[in-house]
């Protein structure tokens, strides 16, 4: 079942009617498993505010979330629970996901602890996450900053698919990174993407990026939102 943005609009500082600040309106795109929604548009335009509000977090002026054909603001609790474990966001920056003064062993457990993993699923679940991103298991014992940006990307993308995501918002997720290392990361985000079934809505500047990885297209200019291919 998909997950699909229906007449989205966003206003900071007054309702529809009022006189705020209009980031975009009527903006509607239907994300796929298995398959990537490019979004680009200059700077500004509220990408990235688009993709925090298919994540759940943060909320639109008006329009609705449908996830498997249920609205988020209709959601009991225990469904919008399985909703924010299953639609995750994957930042620019990867340095922002982790605590500086704790060992990555420390955040990878964090999840797995969330989840009531048991203590030997555990190790077999952080092999196997680590198998999948392509790192050794010695990057457990160290500190963020003793690691590269590419190794905490891949870091990154690794605990985001301990939750088993269906869908992952993806915001520059290659743009703070070296190029040769950016090719990197996104043949392993293809990679997971055929394994895996993940259906990913990509947020990024850079056109041969976009088209690399999408199956369809859109663009967000002046408030709106035009899908230029499909």
């Amino acid at each position: 079942m998909s997950l699909k943005a229906e007449n989205l609009s966003k206003i900071y500082g007054s309702g529809l009617l009022g006189g705020g600040k209009c980031i975009f309106r009527d903006v509607s795109f239907e994300l796929e498993p298995g398959k990537t929604f490019g979004l680009m548009g200059p700077s500004g335009e509220g990408k990235s505010t688009l993709g925090r509000i298919i994540a759940g977090l943060e909320s639109p002026t008006a329009g609705a979330i449908h996830f498997k054909g249920s609205p988020l603001s209709g959601m009991k609790k225990a469904e919008y629970a399985t909703f924010r474990r299953r639609v995750q966001m994957m930042f620019q920056d990867p340095t922002d996901a982790f605590n500086p003064g704790k060992r990555i062993e420390h955040s990878v457990s964090e999840v797995l602890k969330l989840l009531d993993t048991p203590g030997t699923e555990r190790i077999r679940r952080t092999k196997e996450m680590l198998k999948t991103t392509g790192l050794p298991e010695e990057v457990l014992a160290r500190y963020p900053a003793q690691l590269s940006g590419g190794q905490l990307q891949r870091l990154a993308l690794g605990r985001i698919l301990l939750l088993e995501p269906e869908y992952i918002v993806l915001d520059e997720p290659t743009s703070a990174l070296d190029v040769s290392v950016q090719a990197q990361i996104l043949h392993l985000l293809k990679k997971v993407q055929d394994e895996q079934g993940i259906g990913y809505l990509l947020i990024s500047h850079d056109e041969a990026v976009v088209r690399f990885m999408s199956d369809s297209l859109g663009m967000l200019e002046n408030g709106k939102l035009d899908v230029i291919e499909a």
